[in-house]
C-alpha cells in the first residue's frame, strides 16, 4: 500500500469529541458532497447513528457524487436487505473487507482486519479518528457509551488522506470488478487552510508494518518536557514500555489514561499487568471510569499529537490495517492536554503501587505468560496461510429478495 511519509504545511484541525461532536458535522459534509465520498470503518451498526449514516450517504449518492463505502466484514456483519438495498439502489458502492463465511456459527474473520476510520468528502475534507457508526458513541446509549475521538482536518494534509483511503480502494477491490477510475488528489488541490503541520500514517500487513509504532517512539525519544497516552487497550511491546520508563526516570511527567470500566475486561486485564513495570519507574497511571474508553488519542510536549483508529495492542500494532493523524500544533496540543487533564480529575481514578503489589507474586506468572504470548501472538498467526486482502462490493442481484430484517452481509459471504 502507497503512502507519504511527508509532514504537511498549513492544514486546521478540530477536536470532535464522542459521537456528540462527530456525527453531526461527519453526516452534514457527506449531504453536502457533490464530486465523491470514501468512506471506511469497522462497524456500521443498523441503528439510529447506522440510519443517519445511510441516510446521509444516500442523499450524496443521489445529488450525483460517487460514493464508495468500506467496512469490515467482521466488525459490520448484520445489516439486513432493505437497508442495504436502499443504499445500493440508490448508487451507494458497499464494499465489504475481507467477508468469510461462518463456522458453527462462529465469525472466522478474525485477524488482520480493516479497524481504520477515515471519511473524506470531495477530496477537501477528511475526518480521522477512532469513532464507529454506532449509537455505542453516543450519551443516549447509557452507561456502557463510548468515550472516543476524531478530527476533522482540512489542507493539503486531505490528499495524503485521501491517496491512503484509495490505495486500499484499489489494491484490495478483485481486478474482475469495475476498474477504480477515481483521480488521486495532489496536495497541491488544496490551498492553505491553517497552521498545523500534519502526516498520515497508516499500517498494514505489506510495506508499512510499523509506521505507526516507530512514529510513536521517536516521539516518546524525544520528548522533553511530558507524554500523555489515552488509550484503550493498552498492552505495546517491550520498546514501547521501556521508551516510556526511561521517559519518567528522566523526570518527565508520563500519564497514561487506562480503562477502569472496560468493555472487554480480559483486555484491561492484560494491561494491569503491565502496571507494575511502569509505576515502580513513577509513571501515573489514571483509570477513566465514567464508561468504557474507546479513544486512541495522545501527546508529546507542547506540540506533537496523534489521534486515529490505532491502539497499543498486538493486534493494532502487528495484525489490523489502521490509520493515524500525526499533528504537530501547539493551540491543538494544549486543547488535548487540557480535556485530558479535566477528564483526569473529574472522571479517573489514580492506580497505586501498593494497590497492584497485592497479591502480586502469585500473578507474576500470569504477568509473564500474557506479556510474551502477547507480544510473540503476532508472530504465530502469521502461521496461518497467507491471504491477500479483499474488498467484496455488494451487488444488486445478489442482495437477497425479502423483508424480515435478517442479517444480510453474512448470507453473501457464503458466495465468496
Amino acid at each position: 500500500m502507497r503512502q507519504n511519509n511527508t509532514w504537511r504545511d498549513g492544514n486546521s484541525v478540530e477536536l470532535l469529541i464522542n459521537g456528540e461532536g462527530f456525527y453531526p458535522r461527519v453526516f452534514d459534509c457527506i449531504r453536502n458532497a457533490r464530486a465523491e465520498v470514501l468512506l471506511e470503518t469497522f462497524i456500521i451498526a443498523e441503528d439510529k447513528i447506522g440510519r443517519q449514516l445511510q441516510q446521509a450517504l444516500v442523499a450524496a449518492a443521489k445529488a450525483g457524487a460517487r460514493v464508495e463505502v468500506m467496512v469490515d466484514g467482521y466488525g459490520t456483519f448484520d445489516l439486513s436487505t432493505p437497508f442495504l438495498t436502499e443504499m445500493v439502489d440508490a448508487g451507494v458502492t458497499l464494499r465489504i473487507f475481507d467477508p468469510s463465511p461462518r463456522m458453527f456459527g462462529m465469525r472466522t474473520n478474525l485477524f488482520r482486519r480493516l479497524h481504520r476510520k477515515i471519511v473524506v468528502v470531495d477530496g477537501k475534507i477528511a475526518y480521522v479518528g477512532g469513532i464507529n457508526f454506532s449509537e455505542e458513541h453516543i450519551a443516549d446509549f447509557g452507561d456502557m457509551a463510548k468515550q472516543d475521538y476524531a478530527v476533522e482536518v482540512k489542507g493539503p494534509i486531505v490528499a495524503d488522506i485521501h491517496a491512503a483511503s484509495l490505495s486500499l480502494l484499489r489494491e484490495a477491490t478483485p481486478k474482475q470488478s469495475d476498474p477504480i477510475d477515481i483521480p488521486r488528489a495532489t496536495p497541491t488541490d488544496n490551498p492553505a487552510a491553517g497552521n498545523s503541520q500534519m502526516l498520515i500514517a497508516v499500517r498494514d500487513n505489506n510495506k508499512h508494518k510499523a509506521d505507526i509504532e516507530r512514529l510513536y517512539l521517536q516521539a516518546i525519544r524525544s520528548a522533553k518536557k511530558r507524554i500523555v497516552i489515552a488509550n484503550a487497550y493498552f498492552f505495546p511491546g517491550y520498546r514501547l514500555l521501556r521508551a516510556l520508563r526511561n521517559a519518567s526516570r528522566q523526570g518527565l511527567e508520563v500519564l497514561l489514561i487506562m480503562q477502569g470500566q472496560p468493555d472487554m475486561p480480559w483486555v484491561s486485564a492484560c494491561s494491569r499487568a503491565l502496571y507494575n513495570y511502569l509505576l515502580k519507574e513513577g509513571v501515573t497511571i489514571l483509570e477513566y471510569c465514567e464508561r468504557p474508553f474507546h479513544g486512541k488519542v495522545a501527546l508529546v510536549d507542547d506540540e506533537w499529537v496523534t489521534i486515529g483508529s490505532s491502539n497499543l495492542d498486538p493486534l493494532s500494532l502487528a495484525m489490523n490495517l489502521e490509520a493515524n493523524v500525526f499533528i504537530k500544533d501547539n493551540t491543538f496540543n494544549q486543547q488535548l492536554y487540557t480535556h485530558l487533564k479535566d477528564l483526569a480529575a473529574k472522571t479517573c481514578k489514580p492506580i497505586s503501587l501498593e494497590r497492584i503489589m497485592r497479591g502480586y507474586w502469585w500473578r507474576l506468572p500470569f504477568v509473564f505468560i500474557c506479556f510474551h504470548f502477547a507480544r510473540y501472538f503476532p508472530a504465530i498467526a502469521g502461521w496461518l496461510p497467507a491471504h491477500t486482502p479483499v474488498l467484496q462490493p455488494v451487488k444488486p442481484e445478489e442482495l437477497l429478495d425479502d423483508s424480515d430484517n435478517k442479517p444480510t452481509i453474512c448470507e453473501q459471504e457464503k458466495t465468496v
